[in-house]
């Protein structure tokens, strides 16, 4: 504390109270006064200041420079923070509803647990940022830059995210539900068990990102990036993947049923024991795809390409392979009863 009194004592402010001097302030505090709403601190400076659990709900800070404070329960409700440097600081459980923070510098800022539902962000800081479990419900991130973002657990339901930079962001367990994507650029990043059903992800960069047991259910991926996106146990349920890219990508165990993969790129993909029951898969590339002991019973496969697929042990049944290419394709221990057959023929064993 006294290296916070040190640090600002000089600096002044305008408040409701005439003549309260930025030392009066932090004496008052001391003292355990918190109530210091609507106190205009523009431009003060505030570094490593000890003010947690104050109370600067509508005050005036724009241009304030605040890095590293202590702001932890701390209620800015409302308050003004344009251009605002808050740099490491420390707003753990802070309350900033309908703040604005536009412009403002947050690199490396602890907002865990933070509410921030109607904040302004726009063209704020947000590199190294620590969201984990805030509220950022309804938040307009449109183009934000929020590469390598922790925002594990938090509320995103109903965000602006098109256009925002997302790579190697981490944001498993997070509640997406309505946000909206366009544009977005989640390479690299983190949604392990995130519920994207039904959500439409038209072109969206997924390369390389983490999506494990995600559920992707009736989601629309027409045109998307997966390739060597890890999707080990994801749902993908009559998702639309028409055209997607997904070279390389880890899809063992997957749900496919009923998807639309039509003209995909599989290439190397690993489908091992996935399951595309009904899957239209015309035109797709397999080539060297891992189809080993897959489910395809009933699939569409016109004109697609699958030399040098392992479809050993793969369940065929009723699978239509009219026009497609299987050349150096493995089919050892494949069932094929009932498989349409490139020429047009009916398998019978």
């Amino acid at each position: 504390m006294a290296g916070a009194i040190a640090t600002i004592a000089t600096c002044s402010f305008e408040s409701e109270e005439p003549g309260v001097e930025i030392q009066e302030l932090l004496n008052r505090y001391a003292a355990g006064e918190r109530d210091f709403r609507k106190v205009n601190l523009i431009g003060a400076k505030l570094l490593r200041a000890d003010l947690r659990a104050v109370d600067l709900a509508g005050a005036s800070l724009a241009g304030a420079n605040l890095s590293r404070a202590r702001l932890e329960d701390a209620d800015l409700t409302g308050a003004f923070l344009y251009g605002c440097t808050l740099t490491y600081a420390h707003l753990g459980r802070g309350q900033l509803r309908e703040a604005d923070l536009t412009k403002a510098n947050l690199a490396g800022a602890f907002l865990v647990r933070a509410d921030l539902t109607g904040v302004k962000l726009s063209g704020a800081v947000l590199r190294g940022v620590n969201l984990r479990s805030a509220d950022l419900g309804g938040v307009n991130l449109c183009g934000a830059n929020l590469s390598g973002v922790n925002l594990r657990s938090a509320d995103l339901s109903g965000a602006n995210l098109s256009w925002a930079n997302l790579s190697r962001a981490r944001l498993s367990g997070a509640a997406l539900g309505r946000a909206r994507l366009t544009g977005a650029d989640l390479s690299d990043a983190h949604l392990v068990e995130v519920d994207l059903a039904g959500m439409d992800l038209d072109g969206i960069n997924f390369a390389r990102a983490n999506l494990r047991r995600v559920n992707l259910r009736d989601a629309d991926l027409t045109a998307a990036n997966l390739s060597e996106a890890d999707l080990r146990g994801a749902d993908l349920e009559n998702a639309t993947l028409h055209g997607t890219n997904l070279t390389g990508a880890l899809l063992a165990g997957c749900n496919l049923n009923g998807a639309t993969l039509m003209r995909a790129n599989l290439s190397g993909a690993n489908l091992v024991r996935s399951t595309l029951d009904g899957a239209n898969l015309n035109l797709a590339a397999l080539e060297g795809a891992d189809l080993r002991r897959a489910d395809l019973q009933n699939a569409y496969l016109w004109k697609a390409d699958l030399a040098g697929a392992d479809l050993s042990g793969a369940r065929l049944r009723g699978a239509s392979f009219r026009g497609a290419t299987l050349d150096g394709a493995n089919l050892k221990d494949a069932v094929l009863v009932g498989a349409t057959l490139p020429d047009g023929a009916v398998a019978e064993v």
